[in-house]
C-alpha cells in the first residue's frame, strides 16, 4: 500500500505543477497527499515526480503510440499516473510488475482516478515492454516544441542539444566560499570538487548539515551565478548597488569583497532570505537592505558599481527546475524584454559617470540578453566594456562578438546558463 500511496503523491505533484502551474517546491508544500508521506516514501514520490518532469516531452512521445487519443484528453489524475509509470519504467529501472501493479493500485485507491485503472493497466503493460519510441525521441524533445525552437534560435542546434543533455541529470550543489582564499580548503573539508576556479561542487543534500554552514563560511550559489560579481570588479570602499538582490548570493559576494552594498528587492519575503543569509555569514554590517520597486527608488547618491540580475524566464536553470519548461508559455516569455529594458534604464541612471554596470539574466534567450542590452546601449548613456577571455576563464567558450558572455552548457561543470553584459556609463 505504501508504494501505491507514493505513486499517488507523485502524480499529485505533477498535477500541482503542470495543471496548477506551480514549481515543484511549491507543489510539495501544496499537495496534501505528499505532505502525509514520510521517510523513504516521501523521497520516492519526489524522485518519481522529478524524473517525470525532467524528461516530460520524451515521456509523452514514448506513450503516444499506445494511446488511441491524445494524452491531453485524459483526466489529470490518469495523465499524471501514466507519466509517473513511464518514468519508473524508462528512467528509474523499477521492476515491470511494480510499475504496473503499484501504479494501478494507486488509481484504484484514488477516487479521482479509479475509473481509469483499466486504461492505466493496459497502457503501462505496453510501456514496460516497449520503450523504443521514448528512446527514439531527440533529446530536445524533453521540452515543448515552441521552447525547442527558442533554444535553437538562441544557442544553435548544438547548443540546444547540450543544454537539453545537461537537464537529464540531477544537479549537484555549488558553494561559494566567503573567503576565496579558502576555496581549496573548503573543497577538502567537504570532499568536494573545485569548479570554474571559484566554486565547490558537492552532492545535493541537506546543506545545513555540511561543515561550515552554521559559521557562514560559504553559501549555495551556482558557479555561473558567481561570475557576474567577479566581472563587476567591485573593490573595498566602493559603493555597489545589487538590484533585484534576493536571495542574496551576489550581495554576499559584493560585501565579502569589501564594498559598501545596497541590496534592493521588491519582495519582503525574498528580502528576509537576504537578511538571514547576511546574518549567517556575518556580512550584514556591510549591507543596507531596502524594500523598493526598482523603477521608483531614487538613491541618495550614485554608485560606483551596479549589478542588475533582472527578472527573466529562468530558462537557464531548467536543470534545477525542469518544470519551468512546462509552466511557462510563449506569452510569459514575451513579456520579459520590455520589463528588462525598463530596469536596465533605471539601473543606468543610478551609476556614476565612468562607473561599471553588469546586466545578467539566467536565460540563454538572446531577446532577454544581448537584444535588451543593444536597445539600451543605442540610447547613448551606456557603452559595452568587453569581457576578456582571461576574465571569463573556464566560460570563455561563451564569449560573443559583442563582448558579452553566455555560460554555455558543458559536460563537466554542470552549471546554469547566464547571459552577462558589462557596461559603463559614458563620461561625456
Amino acid at each position: 500500500m505504501s508504494g501505491a500511496r507514493a505513486r499517488q503523491a507523485a502524480a499529485d505533484l505533477l498535477i500541482e505543477t503542470l495543471d496548477n502551474r506551480r514549481t515543484l517546491d511549491e507543489a510539495m508544500t501544496a499537495s496534501e497527499v505528499f505532505g502525509k508521506l514520510q521517510g523513504p516514501d516521501r523521497a520516492f514520490a519526489r524522485a518519481m515526480a522529478s524524473a517525470a518532469l525532467r524528461q516530460l516531452g520524451r515521456i509523452d512521445k514514448g506513450l503516444a503510440p499506445f494511446l488511441s487519443r491524445s494524452l491531453d484528453t485524459a483526466t489529470p489524475p490518469a495523465r499524471a499516473l501514466l507519466r509517473i509509470g513511464a518514468a519508473q519504467a524508462w528512467l528509474m529501472e523499477t521492476p515491470a510488475h511494480a510499475v504496473v501493479s503499484e501504479t494501478v493500485d494507486a488509481a484504484k485507491n484514488w477516487a479521482r482516478a479509479r475509473s481509469a485503472s483499466g486504461f492505466l493497466n493496459a497502457v503501462l503493460r505496453k510501456a514496460v515492454r516497449d520503450r523504443s519510441h521514448f528512446d527514439a525521441a531527440p533529446v530536445t524533445a524533453i521540452w515543448p516544441d515552441w521552447l525547442t525552437v527558442e533554444m535553437m534560435t538562441s544557442l544553435g542546434i548544438e547548443g540546444a542539444n547540450a543544454l537539453a543533455t545537461a537537464q537529464l541529470e540531477e544537479p549537484d550543489l555549488h558553494l561559494t566560499p566567503k573567503d576565496p582564499a579558502q576555496l581549496q580548503a573548503l573543497a577538502r573539508a567537504l570532499s568536494g570538487e573545485v569548479i570554474a576556479d571559484t566554486s565547490v561542487r558537492v552532492p545535493t543534500g541537506d546543506v545545513s548539515r555540511l561543515e561550515g554552514y552554521d559559521n557562514g563560511d560559504w553559501w549555495v550559489q551556482d558557479a555561473a551565478a558567481a561570475l557576474p560579481v567577479r566581472l563587476l570588479g567591485a573593490r573595498a570602499g566602493e559603493t555597489a548597488f545589487d538590484l533585484c538582490a534576493a536571495p542574496g548570493g551576489k550581495t554576499m559576494q559584493l560585501a565579502a569583497a569589501g564594498a559598501d552594498v545596497v541590496a534592493i528587492d521588491r519582495s519582503p519575503v525574498r528580502l528576509e532570505r537576504v537578511r538571514d543569509n547576511l546574518g549567517r555569514t556575518g556580512l550584514a554590517a556591510r549591507v543596507e537592505v531596502i524594500k523598493a520597486k526598482l523603477e521608483d527608488w531614487t538613491p541618495p547618491e550614485l554608485a560606483d558599481r551596479v549589478l542588475l540580475d533582472a527578472p527573466c524566464s529562468a530558462l537557464g536553470t531548467l536543470r534545477r527546475h525542469p518544470e519551468g519548461a512546462w509552466i511557462k508559455s510563449p506569452a510569459d516569455i514575451a513579456r520579459f524584454p520590455d520589463v528588462q529594458v525598463r530596469l536596465l534604464r533605471a539601473a543606468a541612471g543610478m551609476l556614476k559617470p565612468g562607473g561599471r554596470l553588469v546586466y545578467c539574466v539566467c536565460t540563454p534567450l538572446k531577446r532577454e540578453g544581448a537584444d535588451v542590452v543593444d536597445r539600451v546601449v543605442s540610447e547613448g548613456l551606456l557603452e559595452r566594456v568587453a569581457i576578456t577571455p582571461d576574465e571569463a576563464g573556464t566560460f570563455a567558450n561563451g564569449l560573443t562578438d559583442e563582448g558579452d558572455l553566455v555560460t554555455l552548457p558543458d559536460s563537466h561543470h554542470g552549471h546554469d546558463i547566464f547571459h552577462v553584459s558589462r557596461l559603463a556609463r559614458k563620461t561625456g
